[in-house]
């Protein structure tokens, strides 16, 4: 007999390049405008006293490859390419070095985002749940550790919509480092093991429609793609 009033969603996993066991998620954080050519496309500024985060629920995260309905509550659904990297142990007010050497492995990410209700939340000076945190918004491509991915240079970071390049920039135009973000994040969190951070996009950013393909990747790592189901 089950101990629960209903099942529990299972566990959503990455595969991890040569690991045999995949990589539980337990949280995703988000970096906000982490590049200043997206920032300024969106009419805002780099702030560059402190990174500063937003959250999707692990429940919203689907693998590289799915297909799904385009989401209701919207009208421009955008496409946002992103580095993400994940970490495999504990950090609690940590500095950069220490910091840097918990991240376990990076991967390519889709931060999917309802920018009108998005916009809203701006608007009204209330959090962008509505716009960020989006049943399927959060794609993930498989891990790659990073001692086979290497230092984070400047590596391409690219995404394509229907085979059309809508963004390409480099990683070297991060404002904040892998190893800051953790560092200053671990000052408001336990992090460790199970911990998601994606690290902003670059310009480019725009809408998609019922029908699209988007695709993108990172030099060094395994790609990502989605399909927004045609006539959804």
């Amino acid at each position: 007999m089950s101990h629960y009033l209903f099942e529990p969603p299972a566990v959503f996993s990455l595969e991890v390049g040569g690991e045999a066991r995949g990589y539980p998620l337990r949280r995703i954080f988000c970096v906000g405008r982490n590049y200043a050519a997206h920032a300024a496309e969106m009419g805002n500024e780099v702030d560059r006293e402190a990174p500063w985060y937003f959250t999707k629920q692990v429940a919203h995260a689907v693998k590289s490859g799915a297909v799904l309905p385009y989401p209701p509550g919207t009208t421009n659904y955008h496409h946002e390419m992103e580095l993400a990297f994940v970490l495999g142990a504990p950090v609690f007010c940590a500095g950069a070095a220490e910091a840097q050497a918990a991240i376990y492995a990076y991967g390519c990410a889709l931060d999917m985002t309802r920018r009108d209700r998005q916009q809203d939340g701006k608007d009204s000076r209330r959090p962008w749940s509505l716009g960020k945190d989006v049943e399927g918004s959060a794609v993930f491509g498989p891990l790659t550790r990073a001692a086979d991915f290497g230092a984070v240079a400047e590596q391409r970071i690219h995404l394509k919509v229907n085979g059309a390049v809508k963004q390409d920039a480099s990683l070297a135009e991060m404002v904040w480092s892998c190893g800051e973000i953790v560092a200053h994040l671990s000052h408001y969190y336990h992090l460790g093991a199970g911990d998601m951070i994606l690290t902003g996009t670059p310009a480019g950013v725009g809408p998609v429609r019922a029908g699209d393909t988007i695709s993108g990747g990172i030099d060094g790592l395994a790609g990502v793609s989605l399909t927004l189901a045609a006539g959804a």
